[in-house]
């Protein structure tokens, strides 16, 4: 019985959730330079990536137009997308139909040859 731990009940709720967990430390200058390097080098090799891109001013130019194009082409796909699922849909619904049909069919002999038995 002594291992039994019951919680407390006048424990005050915490507001906020990482209220405890967050250490105040401040981080050593080191580390801050480190990081501060290592992004300079990023930088750099984002802005060399950047550069070695040929024809920039092209592709800005043409950017309008093939976005026009693009979302032209989207437009068109969702509606073959949209004539694909009506033409399942259609088939599906005929397929259900034809089983419904020939079920109701089936009963009306069934309920026709039982009373033909009687007479």
């Amino acid at each position: 019985m002594a291992d039994l731990k019951i919680p407390s009940l006048n424990k005050k709720n915490d507001k906020y959730l990482f209220k405890n967990k967050f250490s105040s430390r401040k981080t050593n200058k080191r580390k801050l330079i480190i990081e501060s390097i290592y992004m300079l080098i990023i930088s750099f090799l984002l802005a060399y990536t950047n550069y070695l891109i040929p024809n920039k001013s092209l592709l800005f130019n043409n950017f309008i137009g093939t976005s026009q194009k693009t979302f032209l082409l989207l437009i068109d796909f969702f509606g073959y997308l949209l004539q694909l699922l009506l033409v399942i849909a259609i088939v599906i619904s005929s397929m259900f139909s034809l089983i419904l049909f020939l079920g109701s069919f089936y009963r009306l002999i069934k309920v026709i040859r039982q009373n033909s038995k009687y007479f």
